[in-house]
């Protein structure tokens, strides 16, 4: 479904991505765990077109994504919840919901995603009116996601999901990410937290200063010495 070839992305004279090549089958949750500045936010927002690629290329279902901008993305069915949750204070969580679906132009498919957005995040429904950036961490978190389901992607990028987070809410959100992984939506999941990520994942990447050096599936990964030594605290 999305095939990464050979991509470098730089900053200036830093070469934050040397070459990476990876891949998410449809259906799939992918893994892209790593320490921070590894590289794993570079990528996502290579693929959603936010940043600039110097080499190589990414494909969507076949069609090469090099040329297109991130409206195009979204349109295609990439859709990126970011690092931090980034919801748009000022606005209610309502008008924020409706933010995810500014590209679409179905009123009836809007409002029936809208109501199945409140009825997996019933919390959100409760504070609808409300201000968003009166939410707690993880209701932000759920807006986040919430919004980011509204433009019906096919690919669901997920940049840190459970970072700040207490404990029982990070198992809720990870629970929340394999319910959305089985109603049929894709899911590139870039997570700090390694031990929960190869957990939920069917398969996993980890990077290391803007390469890959490791894959397999979660299971594989989770016994691994090596990543039990780096990641696991093993």
């Amino acid at each position: 479904m999305l095939e990464i070839k050979d991509l470098h992305v730089h900053y200036g004279v830093i070469h934050a991505l040397k070459g990476v090549s990876m891949q998410v089958e449809q259906g799939e949750i992918v893994a892209l765990i790593g320490a921070n500045g590894a590289g794993k936010t570079t990528l996502l927002h290579a693929i959603s077109a936010i940043q600039k690629k110097s080499g190589g290329e990414i494909l969507f279902e076949g069609t090469s994504l090099n040329k297109a901008n991130a409206k195009k993305i979204v349109e295609m069915g990439i859709t990126q919840v970011p690092e931090g949750r980034r919801i748009f204070s000022g606005l209610s969580v309502y008008e924020n919901l409706l933010m995810g679906a500014f590209l679409r132009k179905d009123k009836e498919g809007i409002r029936q995603d809208l109501q199945n957005v409140y009825e997996r995040f019933p919390i959100l429904g409760k504070r609808s009116a409300q201000d968003a950036s009166t939410l707690s961490g993880g209701e932000q978190q759920m807006l986040a996601m919430g919004r980011a389901l509204m433009a019906r992607p096919k690919i669901l990028l997920l940049d840190e999901p459970s970072m700040g987070l207490a404990p029982i809410l990070v198992k809720e959100i990870f629970r929340i990410i394999q319910e959305i992984n089985k109603q049929g939506t894709t899911i590139l999941l870039v997570e700090q937290n390694a031990r929960m990520a190869l957990a939920v994942c069917d398969r996993a990447y980890v990077m290391e200063t803007g390469n890959i050096v490791l894959s397999g599936s979660g299971e594989e990964l989770s016994r691994s010495e090596q990543i039990q030594k780096a990641y696991l605290g093993g």
